[in-house]
């Protein structure tokens, strides 16, 4: 088995929401924070052969970083071990067990329902999370006064705090104001369909790659149909 450039880069964002990760078996890989709070899907080009799992994801990138672009990965008996290899090199990285990684998921989250979507371009979402970092603001809210969608960064819990609004796109007469961690928006860049339910879910499905990302609204969030 050989992970492909675009496969090892989703696999760095992954380590950002979840130090572990399990490995299933076909080309769906899943994961979620300890909090649960972010599900994270993408199907991959390659085919993982068996169920196996690894403690230390990013350590498990970097060593996978000492090999060549044509490292083979080989699991070994009861897949307790990965054997790295490229050329003359052979490292043997030790797995741990499945039941080892808090919240890994097996299924994907199915959106109990739709009552807001827009579409959040690459420059846009690059524009929201470089705001947020600058003026230190923990939260994002999704907005709508009913005539347009906003995305502001802010501290909800702090008035006085530092803000920035940003129009996204017209709305639907529908009032809302959803909530998120802004450590909770790690998705990897680029253009997202963003479907959000009242119920305290949102999705991020990006539209050029892959992956998509299930992040929960936080308390204080409202809505008004």
């Amino acid at each position: 088995m050989k992970l492909s450039k675009e496969t090892l880069g989703i696999l760095k964002n992954f380590a950002t929401i979840n130090d572990g990760l399990v490995f299933r078996t076909g080309n769906i890989i899943r994961t979620c924070d300890p909090q649960k709070q972010i599900l994270a899907e993408t199907t991959i080009t390659e085919t993982i052969p068996s169920d196996f799992a690894i403690y230390d994801l990013n350590r498990f990138l970097s060593v996978i970083s000492l090999h060549d672009e044509n490292t083979e990965i080989e699991l070994g008996d009861n897949n307790k071990s990965a054997y790295l290899m490229s050329g003359r090199k052979k490292t043997n990285y030790r797995l741990c067990d499945t039941t080892m990684i808090k919240n890994a998921p097996e299924k994907a989250i199915n959106m109990p329902s739709v009552d807001v979507s827009f579409t959040l371009s690459s420059t846009d979402l690059d524009s929201i999370l470089r705001s947020a970092s600058v003026l230190g603001s923990p939260h994002v809210a999704v907005t709508s006064d009913g005539g347009k969608i906003c995305v502001t960064q802010l501290d909800s819990k702090n008035s006085s705090a530092h803000s920035s609004q940003i129009e996204i796109a017209d709305g639907d007469g529908k009032k809302y104001n959803l909530i998120f961690k802004t450590e909770n928006l790690r998705m990897v860049p680029g253009n997202y369909d963003v479907s959000i339910s009242f119920r305290g879910i949102a999705n991020f499905k990006n539209k050029d790659k892959p992956i998509q990302y299930w992040v929960a609204t936080e308390v204080g969030s409202t809505s008004q149909a």
